[in-house]
């Protein structure tokens, strides 16, 4: 395959390259569409049983309430003549409005808990009518419309989910502006400091041009046939970029080594690709692998990112076989053109190099440099014994987000909320006795404020003196029951009374379904934990298969799995120290919280992938030596020699993008960029450099076994290195041509 990849580059290139701009642009038009094909949310799992009890709340009762209009009286208390006339005009006013419905209010109910403590605030409840985009649409447009002032009496501000998510679905959008502002420009400054040649710089950006805008196109499909999130465009655009660097990096850098070595061009091309063109496929799939266990869970969050990491994965690397080396036939030498003042000649001896003299020396002493690494990693990750989880609300918004501070100030000074209350929706009629027997029973759980049904208002056991009997939540062929508690949202209590609630025996003949926010967060827990196996199962089956069949060796996919685990077992414990543990929320400007669970599974495969990516680029220069003879302690030292500086370069490179999103004010966000770029760097500098040639040196020639009906397999279906042999070998080359004039920092 990867000669007949190379003879196309080497006899078409300039039509491959007409093919690939031809491809580019209609990529770009269809991608301009995929921003209206994206949606809000996604974080649910549509067959849990609180998923299930939206919709019947849905059907039968018009919807939960996912918008509270907070209304301030300028004027004393919101229950004055003039405060409540105003407010009767403004609910009139909504109900107009077709975009809404459900809607209760304090001046129609005269219900003290719509009302605040000190009198002076009123809520006024409705349900967004849609889907999440729908939603997000309309309430984007509502608080265009309420936001503010009213009748020069009241002042309206706007919270519930369907506020929260608008202007999470805003945020996201200019977090993504402001992290390509600052990556794109200061990773074109790097590459002109890695490569020291202006041409060579730019050819990685021509990469990942392609990895982008192919990459929305395909987001412009998925999203016509499937629901995709809208935040897997934070992805798109870190990994194409990336990714796009990475890949033409190792292909730019294998080219100009040939080149320096006096290979001809066309002998340059051919072992560019047949080496790190190799590279590229296998590192590719592992990263894709990786990903693409992301698409097991229902969250369509979560595959959402699995369909865009896949797809900006697969076309990076396409376009880095097919491309990159066509544009490396038409440049030839001018490759080299635009050097920098600062590039220097390249040293070729790989045992000179730094990574070089790092390997060897660690060699030399394998117990006395892994172990002091290995403390520290296990002392990051230690923060992991204690880490809890949550999902996505208001508090990953900027302190000054109206639906963030109307959120607060709802529980501050209203006694339990409707909004963030529980409810049981039974999809069939109950008769007025067991009915209220239950919501009796439900009342005297602990925590329990209050539970509304159609059979009256319980509290403590009891129906309370106050609250009469609401029809609204009682209709011919379906019940809904409120549970109002004063705990703490997304506690730990929180979610223990949703499981109480579960467990109380229910009226004869029906199946209750509770949902909510709290019921939302457990469900999301075990719809994860429950997929989890088999996500981390198919992550390191197909890992092991794809590192087998690239080294032929079972030793090489189990010491390469085992430090992955540590080094994400690192970065993780450090995210949960900052922003469960609240280390750095002041400088970064977030509000210290729960993990949130989809991200910390996202943050893991990504994690996962690009550990392998430098795994397959540091283990693909040592087995072209080991495979050529050389003893393992020399394949080590000179393979991280030539792959060291390629690797590092790329991982800064690469945690650039991710440390870009460092900036947004989303605090999910920030936790997605500063851990994806930490656990880039932390396996490219501690595993690569010091932990992989530890391991090397302490496994020996054991590294390379495989029982003998796998080395038979491998020698059958495994892509071995093959090929046209170089002009000159680069080792050759070091002895005479050490002084070599390839402007280049790599």
């Amino acid at each position: 395959m990867f000669e007949r990849l190379a003879e196309l580059a080497i006899r078409r290139s300039r039509p491959v390259l007409l093919l690939a701009a031809l491809a580019v642009a209609l990529m770009g038009v269809v991608g301009a569409g995929a921003f209206d094909k994206l949606k809000g949310g996604g974080f649910d799992d549509p067959a849990s049983p609180s998923t299930r009890a939206a919709h019947v709340i849905a059907d039968k009762f018009g919807g939960e309430a996912n918008l509270v209009l907070l209304v301030r009286s300028s004027a004393g208390r919101v229950d004055t003549p003039a405060a409540r006339r105003d407010g009767e005009d403004l609910v009139a006013e909504l109900k107009k409005d077709e975009r809404l419905g459900n809607i209760v209010s304090f001046w129609e109910t005269n219900s003290p808990d719509l009302r605040s403590g000190d009198g002076r605030e009123a809520m006024v409840l409705a349900h967004v009518k849609g889907d999440a985009t729908e939603q997000r649409k309309s309430a984007l447009a509502i608080l265009d419309t309420y936001s503010g002032s009213y009748e020069d009496t009241l002042t309206v501000r706007a919270g519930g989910g369907a506020a929260v998510g608008a202007e999470l679905s805003n945020q996201v959008v200019d977090d993504l502006i402001l992290a390509e502002a600052i990556a794109i420009p200061l990773t074109l400054v790097l590459l002109l400091v890695v490569f020291g040649s202006v041409v060579a710089a730019l050819l990685p950006l021509v990469i990942a041009l392609i990895a982008i805008t192919g990459s929305f196109a395909q987001l412009f499909l998925l999203g016509s046939v499937t629901d995709v999130a809208d935040t897997a465009t934070n992805l798109i655009t870190a990994l194409g970029l990336g990714l796009g660097i990475d890949y033409a990096l190792l292909m730019v850098n294998r080219f100009r080594e040939q080149i320096a070595a006096g290979a001809s061009v066309d002998d340059a091309v051919r072992r560019t690709v047949h080496t790190a063109g190799r590279t590229v496929a296998f590192s590719a799939a592992t990263v894709a692998a990786a990903l693409a266990a992301l698409m097991v869970f229902p969250q369509y969050f979560l595959r959402s990112f699995g369909f865009a990491g896949v797809g900006v994965v697969a076309i990076a690397a396409l376009s880095t076989l097919f491309v990159m080396p066509a544009l490396l036939k038409v440049l030839g030498h001018r490759v080299n053109g635009g050097r920098m003042p600062w590039a220097k000649a390249r040293r070729s001896e790989a045992r000179a190099s730094v990574w070089g003299r790092l390997a060897r020396t660690v060699m030399r002493r394998p117990l006395l440099t892994a172990v002091p690494a290995l403390a520290v990693l296990l002392l990051a990750a230690s923060p992991l014994l204690d880490i809890t989880f949550g999902t996505t609300d208001e508090r990953v918004l900027p302190k000054d987000a109206e639906s963030r501070q109307v959120s607060q100030i709802v529980r501050e000074e209203f006694g339990g909320s409707e909004e963030s209350a529980l409810f049981i929706a039974l999809d069939t009629s109950v008769p007025r006795a067991p009915l209220a027997s239950y919501a009796g029973r439900l009342a005297a759980l602990k925590g329990v404020e209050r539970v509304e049904t159609s059979a009256g208002t319980y509290s403590g056991g009891r129906p309370a003196t106050t609250g009469p009997a609401d029809s609204a939540l009682g209709r011919p062929d379906a019940q809904r029951i409120n549970v109002v508690s004063s705990l703490t949202p997304k506690s730990e209590a929180a979610e223990g009374l949703v499981k109480q609630v579960r467990a109380v025996t229910p009226p004869p003949g029906t199946n209750p379904l509770v949902g909510g926010n709290d019921a939302v967060l457990v469900d999301a827990k075990q719809s994860i934990a429950d997929r989890l196996p088999s996500a981390v199962g198919l992550v390191v089956l197909s890992t092991f298969l794809l590192l087998f069949l690239f080294t032929g060796s079972i030793v090489h996919p189990l010491r390469a799995l085992v430090l992955n685990l540590i080094s994400l077992g690192a970065t993780l414990g450090v995210m949960t120290w900052i922003f469960q543990d609240g280390h750095l929320s002041s400088p970064l400007g977030f509000t210290a919280q729960p993990m949130e669970l989809s991200m910390t599974v996202l943050m893991f495969c990504i994690g996962f992938g690009l550990s392998m990516d430098y795994e397959v680029f540091v283990t693909s220069r040592i087995k072209e030596l080991h495979d050529q003879g050389v003893d393992n302690e020399t394949s080590v030292v000179d393979g991280l020699g030539h792959t060291g500086r390629i690797v590092s370069a790329a991982a800064f490179l690469l945690a650039v993008s991710f440390f870009a999103f460092g900036t947004a004010e989303l605090s999910f966000i920030q936790m997605f960029g500063l851990g994806s770029g930490l656990a880039i760097l932390i396996d490219a500098l501690a595993v690569r450099g010091v932990l992989v040639p530890a391991a090397m040196r302490l496994l020996g020639n054991s590294a390379w076994y495989a029982p003998r009906f796998l080395r038979s397999f491998h020698a059958r279906y495994g892509l071995s290195e093959g090929g046209p042999e170089p002009t000159a070998a680069p080792g050759a080359a070091s002895a005479g041509r050490a002084d070599t004039k390839e402007p280049t920092a790599v």
